[in-house]
């Protein structure tokens, strides 16, 4: 067991177990499957978990900063159940690591992980389900696929996004059956640091495969660096990319062109900053590569993204009422306004303002997808639809989301 425990990047998810307020911990990466329920008292024990404090100095500090004691007994069970689920930053999580990127790497194509509650898991009855949600879509405004560009559609399940994942699709479906490339942007969940990351394994969905464009991540990886495969098993089970996927590959039907699947990690980094991504590590370059790319080919972008995340299960203190449900749209409907005018850094300007206390959850690949787009003259968004969606059973926290069709006047 380590001496000097070190808490990986994890998935909390605040719980109540046996009466107990607290935490469930999980992996983000899904290598160990199992949870950990850690209390609410010991939360902040977690925080000091950094690598640097062995137990005696992890119970000393916990002490100085909460007057509380704690046992040797205490602090070792808890590092011990912390390692078992592999939460721990050390040789045991980087063997299991390792052995889960070679296996991901060497299986026939990315496993299809959405079926359930959130969709049918076979051909025809998923054909069916997307269907019933376009039948029920406006196709009044169908824009000219050679015009469409890319689009903002959601990335939450589609029992919840259904309505808005149609209205974008109504507009846009033509134009993904007439592409010959799809650059799919998805958010990196497990992600930081506005890290960028490509994979080489296609995506296998109920009707078949989906072949990844692996020449092009080579190409893109070439001059921007392997690093952008690095954590190339996040995409194992990272949905953003995956639902958007489904929906391309329904869209294509018989005629199946190649998708360029790309997670973009946090840009939290520049929340406040002068600094820009367009500027700083590899969201430039591969921004100008994409551009590049798409040039040379009929593409279309589609970025997968939500919108806020807000109420107290995400962390605010209080649920959303109907006022502040109306204020949300308010506010969501002027980042909408922003976005129709696909200026990047006015998009970027427009969270950092309000120091992302929405936490808008798709900042990452809508940035990118307008940096690639920037150089075009005439480009505009038109809104494909707008909802709030419940993430809790009392209605009191909240996911918003949109959609956004970006077409050229050309």
């Amino acid at each position: 067991m380590t001496s000097e425990p070190k808490l990986r990047e994890v998935r909390t998810q605040p719980a109540l177990h046996q009466g107990r307020q607290g935490f469930v911990l999980t992996d983000p990466l899904g290598i160990c499957q199992a949870a950990i329920f850690i209390p609410a008292s010991l939360a902040p024990l977690l925080a000091l978990m950094d690598g640097t404090r062995g137990p005696d100095a992890l119970r000393t500090a916990f002490q100085l900063r909460m007057g509380m004691a704690l046992s040797n007994e205490t602090i070792h069970q808890l590092v011990s159940s912390l390692d078992q689920v592999l939460l721990l930053d050390n040789q045991r999580f980087a063997t299991a690591l390792r052995s889960a990127v070679e296996a991901y790497r060497a299986a026939p194509y990315r496993a299809f992980t959405l079926p359930g509650n959130c969709c049918p898991s076979d051909p025809a009855g998923l054909s069916q389900y997307f269907d019933g949600l376009l039948s029920t879509a406006d196709h009044d405004q169908v824009v000219p696929a050679d015009r469409i560009l890319g689009v903002i559609v959601p990335h939450i399940d589609f029992p919840r996004g259904g309505p808005v994942y149609a209205d974008v699709w109504s507009k846009a479906g033509n134009a993904i059956r007439e592409a010959e490339l799809v650059i799919i942007l998805g958010t990196d969940h497990a992600g930081q640091n506005s890290s960028l990351t490509l994979t080489r394994q296609s995506y296998q969905t109920p009707w078949g495969t989906l072949p990844t464009a692996t020449s092009l991540a080579d190409e893109i990886a070439r001059i921007a660096g392997d690093e952008l495969f690095k954590d190339e098993l996040h995409h194992s089970r990272e949905h953003s990319v995956e639902t958007a996927a489904l929906w391309v590959h329904y869209l294509m039907r018989d005629r199946v062109r190649p998708v360029l699947p790309v997670l973009c990690g946090s840009m939290q980094e520049y929340m406040g900053s002068s600094r820009s991504p367009a500027t700083n590590g590899s969201v430039g370059t591969v921004a100008r590569m994409l551009s590049k790319i798409a040039s040379g080919r009929r593409t279309v972008f589609v970025a997968a993204a939500d919108l806020a995340h807000v109420g107290p299960v995400f962390g605010d203190p209080h649920p959303l009422d109907t006022v502040s449900k109306t204020e949300l749209t308010k506010t969501d409907e002027r980042l909408m306004q922003v976005l129709a005018h696909g200026d990047p850094e006015a998009f970027l300007a427009e969270i950092s303002a309000e120091g992302d206390r929405r936490r808008i959850c798709g900042v990452p690949p809508v940035y990118l997808m307008l940096l690639a787009l920037s150089s075009l003259d005439g480009l505009s968004g038109i809104p494909a639809g707008y909802a709030q969606c419940p993430a809790s059973e009392d209605g009191g926290s909240i996911v918003s989301i949109c959609g956004m069709v970006y077409r050229t006047s050309d």
